[in-house]
């Protein structure tokens, strides 16, 4: 859920090949997004949002960033972020 996406720059002709909803990921994606974020925007289901990104993580279309945590403790700015997005839903 707190996993950052970014999309890839891929060519015209096989953006013409996205599914609207990766299309839209894509497009939110040009800046670093929360899997929170991308499900509050889409207004789709958490699941569903994780399904998508990860499928579209294995045809190399988005890069995943794990954050990395400090001494064993979460970012304060991530966990905003998410709460942010959670509450959008």
């Amino acid at each position: 859920m707190e996993t950052l996406i970014s999309s890839m720059s891929i060519p015209d002709d096989e953006m013409a090949m996205l599914t609207p909803e990766q299309e839209a990921i894509m497009q939110l994606c040009r800046s670093f997004r929360s899997v929170a974020e991308i499900s509050a925007l889409l207004r789709v289901p958490l699941g569903v949002a994780r399904v998508l990104v990860a499928d579209m993580s294995d045809e190399g279309l988005v890069r995943l960033h794990q954050p990395r945590l400090s001494q064993g403790q979460p970012d304060l700015n991530m966990l905003e972020r998410v709460l942010s997005g959670l509450r959008r839903l």
